[in-house]
């Protein structure tokens, strides 16, 4: 009977040992991202540029929408919003990217013939573009696409989307016109 005792008790102190060392595993899952809003704000007017996919990969295609052009020689502070609403209700994830500003970046890419630059206004913790913030300078009048790319887990520094890797978590491009200011 001893020798029982002793047997089980070597397999119980086995047991707690093994569950010791074994520290489950971090699980930080992507969230789902539904819904982009970017607001583009002057003393000239506003814009607002809204991306929407409710079924995300389902069948029903996304909505766009671009509330009107922007203005020739206006310079617009932009914000860009994240919800995800499959959620009721609906879940605002944009704290979430900038908490975890170390591992997303925000890209701008402007498409042929369109005449805007774009500039970072808000960075990581250790000094590099994040995005979520960013101010946008319209220039001659002009239309073409400007692409919006939010990458999870780019290299850090870069020099632009060509030598960032990651991993795309939502790409949206937007038809945009500039007119002229008057």
């Amino acid at each position: 009977m001893k020798k029982l005792l002793f047997i089980y008790g070597l397999i119980g102190l086995t047991a707690l040992s093994c569950s010791k060392d074994e520290v489950p595993e971090e699980i930080n899952e992507e969230e789902l991202i539904t819904t982009v809003e970017v607001a583009l704000s002057s003393a000239e007017g506003n814009v607002t540029l809204a991306y929407r996919d409710l079924d995300a990969d389902g069948p029903q295609p996304p909505t766009i929408s671009v509330s009107g052009p922007l203005k020739s020689g206006v310079r617009y502070v932009g914000a860009i919003t994240f919800l995800n609403e499959s959620e009721s209700p609906a879940e605002d994830i944009t704290e979430e990217v900038k908490e975890e500003g170390l591992e997303h970046q925000f890209f701008y890419t402007i498409g042929t013939g369109l005449d805007v630059t774009t500039a970072y206004s808000n960075l990581d913790s250790e000094g590099n573009p994040l995005g979520t913030e960013f101010t946008l300078t319209a220039g001659a009048v002009s239309s073409g696409t400007l692409t919006f790319t939010l990458r999870h887990e780019p290299n850090k520094p870069n020099t632009g989307l060509s030598d960032a890797d990651g991993e795309t978590d939502i790409e949206v491009a937007f038809d945009i016109e500039v007119v002229e200011l008057g």
